[in-house]
């Protein structure tokens, strides 16, 4: 089978004259035009060295992971999760610096690389040599995707931007990840999640007012992860796959072109700002922070319950989404409280103008309760309510162990190795067989197997690039 997602690899072995390639990849296009509109793998799926990944959605598309840390490889990981083989190039010494972020393993490795890194193979070349560029080059040439997220200019530099790849592969998509995007006055600056989520707005409004200014009072509140960095990851692997598409249409009218797929933090963020543009466009209204709540929808809060008697110092709280007309009626009449129901409360604008006494109404009933309760008397009137848990709780959960959304990867060896416990990889597609195929691969675990087969390199000259440091 050959794939309009992705290009003929077993056509361009060994050093791949670019010409040469497409016009192979052209050739095939044409003749098998009528399987090629309904097939999804390519002609090198079977070197990508597992056949469970024949019918999943990308398989046979070959991406070349140049990124390092999070936005990036979480693009990478998402595409090989659906069976894009993912080759994530690494530096020698030390490879991606997620490798020793957090907690590390017995084995000096994080599992949090362990997790992020699933599905790839690791090769480890040196960028920043000329010989380990152009290595990289010819990959690029037998590849469908880049991924980078290295700052604005920087592949540029190198001579492995667009500029420098599509004339060998016109086909390349470059999926590229910064903080500001490659265009604009801002797109040299280094931007990090961090600052990028301050720039887009959305730490303005994660925090707790002030009541006299409705601005924040202290500083802004920051999740306790990289939200900014996984939400670009997010945008890219669906820009990425938007990109095949693409290409998949040019290509179906005889137009052979890669893409270029730009993908901002700060755009990312700004993308999950719902109507607060809008609002202060049409009515000069400024969001700012609301604490546990969101503005203007009530109610849907944290409400205290009695803490736990195994911890008893520590505070217990449940969140109610009862922000529905029908539902906030129900959740009325579940704690007694009748008398908040009728026309002044019957509709969002009308609750929102009598927000302090709805609230304060549902924090008295539910301080006085065990979360246990609460949780049952609401599950029962049918109001959305759950409990505010850590990481403990959500690995024991019935429901997640039900559903598999968190499983258990063997990391090492198969007699000496041990499980990591992961999230899974969303969304589950019906019938696929999406699954974790093996961990984070350990530093250049697959350089010798990619560079013998896809360039056809020898021993000998593994041994000379390994010498002067070029590989790992």
């Amino acid at each position: 089978m050959s794939s309009i997602l992705c290009r003929s690899h077993r056509n361009v072995v060994g050093s791949c004259a670019a010409r040469d390639s497409v016009r192979a990849a052209r050739a095939l296009f044409q003749a098998q035009s009528a399987s090629i509109a309904k097939s999804f793998a390519s002609t090198h799926a079977s070197t990508t060295g597992s056949s469970t990944t024949d019918e999943l959605p990308l398989s046979g598309v070959r991406v070349l992971e140049l990124g390092q840390l999070i936005a990036g490889p979480f693009c990478g990981q998402l595409l090989g999760h659906f069976g894009a083989e993912v080759i994530k190039i690494e530096p020698p010494s030390g490879g991606d610096p997620l490798r020793v972020w957090r907690e590390l393993d017995v084995d000096g490795v994080s599992p949090w690389f362990r997790s992020l890194g699933r599905n790839k193979k690791s090769v480890a070349i040196d960028l920043r040599q000329d010989e380990g560029r152009a290595l990289v080059k010819q990959l690029a040439a037998k590849s469908d995707v880049i991924i980078e997220n290295f700052k604005p200019g920087t592949l540029e530099k190198w001579g492995l931007g667009p500029s420098a790849l599509h004339p060998i592969n016109p086909l390349l998509i470059f999926t590229r990840v910064s903080g500001y995007g490659q265009t604009g006055p801002w797109s040299s600056r280094p931007g990090y999640a961090s600052v990028c989520e301050a720039e887009s707005g959305f730490r303005y409004i994660n925090g707790f007012v002030d009541p006299e200014t409705n601005s924040l009072s202290g500083p802004p509140v920051r999740p306790n992860i990289s939200l900014g960095d996984s939400v670009a990851g997010l945008h890219a692997a669906f820009g990425t796959v938007l990109a095949l598409l693409s290409r998949q249409k040019k290509l179906s009218k005889g137009v052979e072109s890669g893409q270029t797929v730009d993908v901002s933090i700060m755009e990312s963020m700004l993308n999950l700002m719902e109507g607060i543009i809008p609002e202060y466009d049409r009515k000069g209204k400024v969001r700012g922070p609301s604490g546990s709540s969101v503005t203007g929808i009530v109610p849907t809060n944290a409400y205290p319950c009695q803490p736990s008697p195994a911890t008893p110092s520590t505070p217990t709280y449940i969140i109610i989404g009862a922000n529905g007309d029908t539902l906030y009626a129900r959740l009325m009449r579940a704690i007694g409280r009748e008398d908040l129901i009728g026309p002044s409360y019957a509709q969002n604008q009308h609750r929102v103008a009598r927000q302090a006494e709805i609230e304060d109404a549902i924090s008295d009933w539910t301080r006085v309760r065990p979360a246990e309760e609460v949780l049952d008397v609401l599950d029962r009137a049918g109001v959305p309510v759950g409990r505010v848990v850590g990481v403990k709780e959500i690995v024991e959960n019935e429901h997640v162990k039900a559903r598999g959304a968190v499983e258990d990867v063997w990391v090492g060896e198969a007699d000496n190795g041990w499980n990591v416990k992961m999230p899974g990889v969303f969304p589950v597609l019906e019938g696929s067989g999406a699954k974790t195929r093996w961990a984070g691969p350990d530093l250049g675990e697959h350089t010798d197997d990619v560079l013998i087969k896809e360039l056809g390199l020898d021993t000998k000259e593994l041994a000379q690039l390994r010498d002067r440091g070029i590989i790992g």
